[in-house]
């Protein structure tokens, strides 16, 4: 098994869903994947006779390489690297336009919160990955605002990338891992699979029935208040549906002054890391890329604001973990979210 790593690497991403099993019925015949890739772990479950566990994995680890060739800034030769160095002659792929085209999407309809061009804010304030966490002065943030701004961006009828500035720096981490689900479940389906689930890095997609219990894919949201041992918040069936959470209880620091605690979630309009109570987003939509791209959307949004998107959009529904005044939690739910 060839396992692929070091890409898409996702911080935002700080609530683990968990497959559950059930173990009433006999278990019918299935095949499992898992293994690393994409900068995080991966499982699969599918039913196909015709699909052997050698052929399955043979290609799921080639579409990893195709999308990290595409769409991974942590490859210094993936496309999307040499866009962020100035490349704007280079043609980009059928995964890099299906990416941009969602993005662009999400990035009006969330009112531009949702913005695949803060990467270099992520880092500056320290929330990339192997860095440290720092303030970020007026000067050196209205800077950064000069390159950052989805607006700034255009793919071309050519099918390249010009950019307002040489400076504008692209990071998909924010619906890629999800894209990659997306195609993955493309495949199974290409496949005649009409049973299968797959995760990466806590993003689903899951079609049919678990052959364990012949009843809906069933997963678990971890409950962000936990000790030390495992708790849920939500238990879900998932009806040829995707889901994917954004949390950031995990990655913050407490301010020395004013004792408020800054998570990694930045306003890409000001350019500022604020305080938020919102422990974690997730979302139900058609496709994981969707889900995944508006569960970052709702980290940054104000609640009410991301509950009236939400509402307003038949396809999608989410479920809100939010730090109350007393130290505790609350769960905010969209009126389709919980159907059992």
């Amino acid at each position: 098994m060839q396992l692929i790593s070091m890409d898409f690497k996702k911080w935002t991403k700080g609530v683990l869903l968990l497959l559950l099993w059930s173990c009433e019925s006999p278990p019918t015949p299935a095949v499992s994947l898992s293994g690393v890739a994409l900068g995080t772990t991966y499982n699969i479950q599918y039913v196909n006779a015709e699909l052997s566990l050698t052929q399955a994995q043979q290609s799921i680890d080639s579409l990893f390489r195709v999308l990290n060739q595409s769409l991974s800034t942590y490859l210094p030769n993936a496309d999307i690297s040499k866009i962020n160095a100035g490349d704007s002659t280079l043609v980009v792929d059928v995964h890099f336009q299906k990416v941009y085209h969602k993005a662009a999407a999400v990035w009006q309809a969330s009112d531009g919160y949702f913005d695949p061009t803060v990467g270099a804010l992520v880092n500056a304030y320290g929330f990339g990955p192997g860095k440290k966490l720092q303030e970020v002065s007026a000067q050196q943030r209205d800077s950064i605002l000069e390159f950052t701004g989805w607006d700034k961006t255009e793919l071309t009828e050519r099918n390249t990338i010009r950019k307002a500035t040489p400076s504008v720096y692209f990071d998909f981490n924010a619906l890629a891992k999800g894209y990659a689900v997306d195609v993955i479940g493309d495949f199974f389906r290409a496949k005649k699979s009409t049973d299968f689930l797959v995760e990466i890095g806590g993003e689903i997609v899951a079609q049919g029935k678990s052959p364990k219990s012949n009843s809906f894919w069933k997963v678990a949201i971890d409950d962000p208040q936990q000790g030390g041992e495992r708790q849920f918040a939500q238990v879900l069936s998932l009806e040829n549906q995707a889901l994917a959470t954004s949390g950031n209880y995990r990655k913050y620091f407490v301010h020395p002054t004013t004792g408020q605690r800054w998570v990694h979630s930045i306003d890409p309009k000001t350019g500022n890391a604020f305080p938020s109570n919102i422990l974690s987003a997730s979302v139900l939509a058609p496709d994981c890329m969707t889900a995944d791209a508006y569960a970052t959307a709702l980290m940054v949004m104000p609640l009410e604001k991301s509950k009236a998107l939400i509402e307003q959009n038949p396809d999608l529904e989410a479920y809100w973990i939010v730090a109350d005044s007393l130290g505790g939690v609350e769960e905010v739910f969209s009126k389709g979210f919980l159907k059992e």
